[in-house]
C-alpha cells in the first residue's frame, strides 16, 4: 500500500503561471529556472537572496539546459536557441519540426552524455501529433513517434535507462540507452501503467538511487516510484495540476515542483490559490543535477 503524506512544504515563488513547466537548477549560481509556457516567460529565482526575475520570450519555450556559465539552451516552438545569460539574447541553434508550426516543444532533459531528449506536441494537444527527439552536437534524430503529450523524460544516474510517457496514455515507459551517446539501444517497455488512476503522469526526475519522482497532473500529488515501477509514496501538493519536479539546492537535496492553472475556471482557481506557483515539497531527497548540454 502506498504511503500518502500531507503537504509539509512551502511556496518558493507565488507567481501565478498559467502553465508552469520545465524547472531546472544551476548549482553554480544557486538559481532555479522554469517556464510559463503559455505566457512566453522564463522565470529565474536566486535561492539565497530570494531575488526573482521574469524574462519575456518572443515564443513559447519549455526546456532549459545549461551549456556553460555564459550560455543556456532553450527548446522552443521554433526550435532550439542558445540564450546569453547576461543579456537574454537568443541565437538560433537548430530546427526541430520546422515543417510543423502547429507543434511546440514540451518536456525534455539532458543525458550524462551531453545530449538532449526533447518532446514535441500539438499546440492544441492533438492526438499523436508529437514525438521525442535526440539532439547531440546539433544533430536531431527522431527516436519515438506518435506521442500526444510527451512527458517524464529522465534518465537513470548511470545513463543506461531512459524514461518517458505520453500523458494522455499515462504509461511510464522504460528503454535501454547507450550511456556514451544517449541514444536508445532497445525498444521501450511499459514499466508503470496508471491509466486507471485519476490524473496523468506528467514531468519526472530520477534521483541518485534510481527512484523516479513524478508530478501527477490533475491529481494534486507528487509520486515516488521504485526502479522496478512500484509506487511507494505519494506527497500531496496544494495545486491539482503539478507539472514537473526538479532537484534544487547546493546538495540537490531539495525538491521543487512547478504547477499550473491552465483550464481552471474562477471557482476552481479560488479553491487552490497556489495553482501556478513554484512549490517545494519540504523533504530531504538524494537528487542529481541535470548535466550540461554539449554543443
Amino acid at each position: 500500500m502506498t504511503d500518502i503524506h500531507d503537504f509539509q512544504g512551502n511556496i518558493l515563488c507565488n507567481t501565478s503561471s498559467v502553465l508552469g513547466e520545465g524547472p531546472t537548477y544551476d548549482p553554480d549560481t544557486d538559481t532555479v529556472w522554469w517556464f510559463n509556457i503559455l505566457g512566453k516567460e522564463l522565470h529565474e529565482l536566486h535561492l539565497p537572496s530570494g531575488k526573482k526575475q521574469v524574462h519575456e520570450l518572443p515564443m513559447m519555450a519549455s526546456v532549459l539546459a545549461r551549456v556553460d556559465a555564459e550560455r543556456q539552451m532553450l527548446a522552443t516552438e521554433q526550435g532550439l536557441f542558445l540564450r546569453d545569460v547576461a543579456t537574454g539574447e537568443l541565437s538560433f541553434y537548430t530546427a526541430i519540426e520546422a515543417d510543423r508550426p502547429e507543434n511546440r516543444s514540451n518536456d525534455g532533459r539532458t543525458h550524462i552524455s551531453g545530449s538532449l531528449w526533447i518532446g514535441t506536441m500539438g499546440k492544441r494537444a492533438e492526438m499523436q501529433a508529437g514525438a521525442i527527439y535526440h539532439v547531440a552536437g546539433g544533430k536531431v534524430t527522431k527516436i519515438f513517434d506518435q506521442i500526444s503529450i510527451p512527458n517524464s523524460i529522465c534518465f537513470s544516474p548511470d545513463g543506461t535507462i531512459g524514461y518517458f510517457t505520453d500523458t494522455r496514455v499515462s504509461q511510464l515507459m522504460r528503454v535501454l540507452v547507450d550511456p556514451q551517446t544517449g541514444l536508445p539501444t532497445g525498444e521501450p517497455i511499459v514499466m508503470v501503467d496508471s491509466m486507471e488512476d485519476p490524473g496523468g503522469l506528467d514531468g519526472s526526475v530520477c534521483d541518485a538511487d534510481g527512484y523516479i519522482w513524478n508530478a501527477r497532473w490533475g491529481s494534486g500529488f507528487v509520486d515516488k516510484y521504485s526502479p522496478d515501477g512500484l509506487r511507494i509514496e505519494r506527497f500531496r501538493v496544494p495545486a491539482m495540476q503539478p507539472s514537473c519536479p526538479a532537484f534544487i539546492g547546493k546538495n540537490a537535496d531539495r525538491l521543487a515542483v512547478t504547477t499550473a492553472w491552465e483550464g481552471l475556471d474562477e471557482e476552481a482557481r479560488s479553491m487552490q490559490p497556489q495553482a501556478g506557483a513554484l512549490l517545494e515539497l519540504g523533504l530531504t531527497v538524494k537528487g542529481v543535477f541535470d548535466p550540461p548540454y554539449k554543443l
